[in-house]
């Protein structure tokens, strides 16, 4: 690439930098983790909840199927404040919905003992939600932080491209490769944390979101420090 095409092409957004995307691929793994062994569910993939609902509420096993809804309806509930969020406060959105998902944990941590059905049901899918439809993007590539079944596909076809002589999307490959293994550890540590610690199980992401929130904050000229 010449001087004049890296001058010409324009900035990453700070909220589409390769560290934020790791970090919160490491939540998405993490949260997961932890509404999976708390509460039976999934905090991210939906697609998982709406199959498992399915599947015991075509068996006639409604009680069951019925404690996946939950999740599926505050996701939707999250994406659609995610949608609001962008429209009223544009770049701003990034900054001012990770904060929300530290409050949220914050109060999910708080609430649990209480009323743990509902704060880590509800409130990690929300937060699941929000964060999936605001950062959207890594250097400019559609991606999930919550998910790793369109990332793993980019892996595999940048690595057939390569295989085929075609190296520039070489680095992308590499990238989604990296955001599968974080997500992968995140769901790890997330696992283990929440059976060894689990009164202090959700610090670990929301120190995560807390690092983002930072980036998110960093104005260009004080990167350049």
């Amino acid at each position: 690439m010449s001087t004049l095409d890296i001058a010409a092409s324009p900035p990453i957004r700070r909220d589409e930098t390769v560290q934020i995307s790791l970090l919160l691929a490491f939540a998405g793994g993490y949260l997961d983790a932890y509404t999976w062994i708390v509460h039976g569910v999934m905090a991210n993939a939906q697609t998982a909840n709406l199959v498992f609902l399915w599947v015991y509420g075509t068996a006639g096993e409604w009680a069951r199927a019925l404690h996946f809804a939950p999740p599926i309806a505050a996701f939707t509930v999250g994406i659609v404040v995610a949608a609001w969020l962008r429209r009223a406060t544009g770049d701003r959105a990034s900054a001012i919905s990770t904060l929300i998902e530290v409050l949220l944990l914050v109060a999910v941590g708080i609430l649990h003992n209480r009323l743990p059905d509902l704060a880590g049901t509800l409130g990690i899918s929300f937060v699941a939600a929000v964060q999936t439809a605001i950062f959207t993007r890594v250097e400019g590539v559609p991606y999930s932080s919550v998910m790793v079944t369109g990332n793993l596909r980019q892996v595999i076809e940048g690595l057939f491209a390569a295989i085929s002589g075609q190296f520039g999307p070489l680095r992308h490959s590499g990238i989604f490769g990296a955001l599968c293994i974080a997500f992968g550890m995140g769901a790890a540590v997330g696992a283990y944390a929440t059976k060894s610690i689990p009164d202090l199980a959700l610090g670990l992401p929301l120190m995560a979101l807390l690092v983002v929130l930072f980036r998110c904050e960093i104005r260009p000229n004080e990167e350049a420090l």
